[in-house]
């Protein structure tokens, strides 16, 4: 004999299969909003590519070539003076090479020995003794004793944050981060340079300025007031293939390199675990990726994939409409995320209509009498 439904309970089977109709037509009435695909999504609201800071050349930001035999302002030198085979007849002693770029020379006077190589400040000093009669023929050396360094703080993302010394000849962009044990992995491709006093730094103009040493500075280089600090900022990304991207840091300077933090991204809808998750730094994350982050599509008749997205203008979010079928197959469908994107797995006419026959077989198995046995 048939099992009857229970006459009792068959306005529950009537009102769970206009359940059912309900959910299939406002699954379909969602779909008549406008929504960008793939290929025509606007150039504002487009992902970027991601910029890993670690994989870029930063030989650009090294300065220019210079002699490390170059005496500079500032720099302290051994001197030594023999008058003869004895050693007893050396004279030796210490001196700073002043701001000016002279330095005061025992007995002999005021030598002008910035910008000159340690050979020719030898013959400069030796030539001095003769015609002072110090000397009738010297033999004069000059060592290197302590070069001036310039002291930077370099903060933000690097490996060893702190304050570094740098030689004034090499003291630029690039060897203040070397200093700093390189960029961090969750470095940032934006710099900010800030200089206690004596320079604005402009990147990529047609003049340079000669700094200390008559080291040429940053192009396009201006004074700032007196006491003031001036700050250049740059992305290293974009600076890093053009000319003269060099940036001289003078005593004092401090360089922060920010950190990459991206907004996370949410993924919602037919999906395994839906929720917030992080946006990999550095790296570039795909429609498929996220969805697999978030443990797949939870139904196998779940195509369409709505992407929220707001542009960097703060402009009004648009919605970007995806087949996650053709997004496996052809990657232009696989879009780029991009970090605060909202990634909705959509319900169709054939999930809505298995959610709704699960609910009529629950209702039906319930409202359905015990056999008699």
């Amino acid at each position: 004999m048939p099992l009857l439904l229970c006459p009792s309970r068959q306005p529950v089977g009537r009102l769970l299969l206009l359940t059912t109709f309900t959910l299939v037509i406002a699954v379909a009435g969602c779909s008549q909003s406008h929504y960008y695909l793939p290929a025509t999504i606007p150039n504002g609201y487009r992902a970027i590519a991601a910029q890993n800071a670690q994989t870029l050349d930063l030989s650009g930001f090294a300065g220019p070539p210079v002699n490390h035999e170059l005496i500079d302002r500032g720099d302290l030198l051994s001197v030594s003076i023999a008058a003869g085979l004895n050693e007893d007849a050396v004279t030796e002693f210490i001196v700073r090479v002043g701001s000016d770029g002279t330095a005061i020379i025992p007995e002999i006077g005021i030598l002008q020995l910035a910008g000159m190589p340690l050979m020719a400040a030898e013959e400069q000093i030796a030539t001095a003794c003769i015609r002072t009669s110090m000397y009738r023929q010297p033999h004069v050396t000059v060592r290197m004793n302590q070069p001036r360094v310039n002291r930077v703080t370099v903060l933000g993302a690097v490996e060893n944050p702190g304050t570094q010394s740098l030689s004034r000849k090499s003291s630029y962009l690039m060897g203040a981060i070397m200093a700093a044990g390189g960029l961090a992995e969750d470095a940032g491709t934006d710099v900010e340079i800030r200089r206690p006093m004596g320079y604005t730094a402009t990147a990529f103009s047609d003049e340079a300025i000669a700094g200390p040493g008559n080291i040429q500075l940053t192009s396009g280089a201006m004074a700032a007031p007196g006491g003031q600090v001036s700050r250049v900022c740059l992305n290293l990304a974009a600076a890093a293939g053009k000319p003269q991207a060099t940036q001289y840091l003078e005593d004092g300077t401090v360089v922060m390199i920010q950190r990459c933090n991206p907004e996370r991204i949410e993924v919602i809808g037919l999906v395994g675990r839906p929720d917030r998750y992080d946006f990999p730094i550095n790296h570039d994350l795909r429609l498929l990726g996220a969805i697999a982050l978030a443990g797949g599509a939870s139904s196998k008749l779940a195509d369409e994939v709505i992407v929220t997205r707001k542009d960097s203008q703060g402009q009004a979010p648009v919605g970007i409409k995806i087949s996650l079928r053709k997004a496996k197959s052809d990657p232009n469908e696989n879009i780029r995320l991009a970090p605060g994107d909202i990634v909705s797995v959509e319900p169709n006419v054939g999930t809505a209509a298995i959610d709704a026959l699960q609910l009529i077989r629950f209702g039906v198995g319930a409202s359905l009498p015990l056999p008699l046995w």
